[in-house]
């Protein structure tokens, strides 16, 4: 009889693969793809997996997740970019904080920042808003944390919730959820996370501790380009994501209703809809069922 763990062992595997690899990552500098593949197969020999389907099982899993997600992540990316190296994060920004005006500069500069936090990563967004925020700390004054908190904030609860950056679109993927509802749900924790732990805080703090803009980086911007995008450009560039995962999901909601054929043609390139059988999901409900046969009743 093949030897079996439990629910308390496997957890503990899994706190144990978690510590490993944050440890081989900030620790010994490795890097996070070999720390990830090393740790992925100790944990598959750790749970006992057989040893000929430990690679098939780590491959398998990786190709599944990233054939569902490199491909709305690399576009993603690929909008981002448009919008940074264009001028149009510049513009946008601009028109807000002189629709809001600059007494509002924060709520303007974390708006635009949420908008950018579709399809622009939170790291490479900190670096395009960065000189905007410095530009209007000089200008209107305050402090760096009155208006960097609102933009940091922004960024950051657009990359941990909404797709399609890669965590939630590969949670979604593993979990067979619907994406544009995971991207409703993102949008109903992370706005009133930012409003609260960004915003409001950022206006707090920002009362109590002022930050000046530092010189090394707060001197004169370099010439941005005379023609830069409009913002409504900018904005439908932004929200075009948005607008196709919506698509996506009222096809599939029209299906579910009975208002569409499955079958009709187009359907599927329309919803570019795929097979679902996957390979290594598979794999692995053998080898739960093989270890853990059902109980005849």
């Amino acid at each position: 009889m093949t030897q079996t763990l439990g629910t308390g062992p496997l957890l503990g595997i899994a706190a144990g693969a978690i510590a490993v690899l944050l440890f081989l990552i900030i620790k010994l500098r490795v890097h996070a793809f070999l720390a990830l593949i090393a740790v992925s197969i100790a944990t598959a020999f750790a749970a006992r997996i057989p040893a000929g389907e430990v690679i098939d099982t780590v491959t398998g899993g990786f190709g599944e997740t990233l054939g569902a997600v490199a491909l709305l992540v690399g576009l993603g990316a690929m909008l981002g970019r448009l919008v940074e190296v264009s001028g149009g994060a510049q513009a946008l920004a601009d028109a807000l904080v002189s629709r809001f005006g600059e007494h509002r500069a924060p709520l303007a500069l974390g708006t635009a920042s949420l908008l950018f936090g579709f399809p622009i990563f939170f790291d490479a967004g900190l670096v395009v808003m960065l000189p905007i925020v410095f530009t209007v700390a000089r200008r209107v004054g305050g402090g760096v944390l009155r208006y960097g908190l609102p933009v940091a904030g922004a960024f950051s609860v657009m990359h941990i919730f909404a797709p399609p950056h890669p965590g939630p679109v590969a949670s979604t993927e593993l979990l067979g959820a619907d994406v544009g509802l995971v991207l409703v749900l993102a949008l109903v924790v992370a706005i009133p996370t930012w409003l609260v732990t960004s915003y409001l805080y950022g206006l707090w703090v920002g009362k109590r501790i002022v930050l000046p803009v530092p010189e090394i980086l707060g001197g004169p911007q370099a010439e941005h380009d005379p023609n830069p995008p409009r913002p409504a450009t900018v904005v439908s560039i932004l929200l075009l994501p948005l607008v196709l995962i919506f698509a996506n999901t009222g096809l599939d909601t029209a299906r579910a209703a009975g208002w569409l054929d499955e079958q009709a043609a187009g359907y599927d390139v329309a919803r570019a809809r795929r097979d679902t059988g996957r390979p290594a999901d598979h794999r692995l409900r053998r080898l739960v069922r093989a270890r853990h046969p059902p109980r005849p009743r």
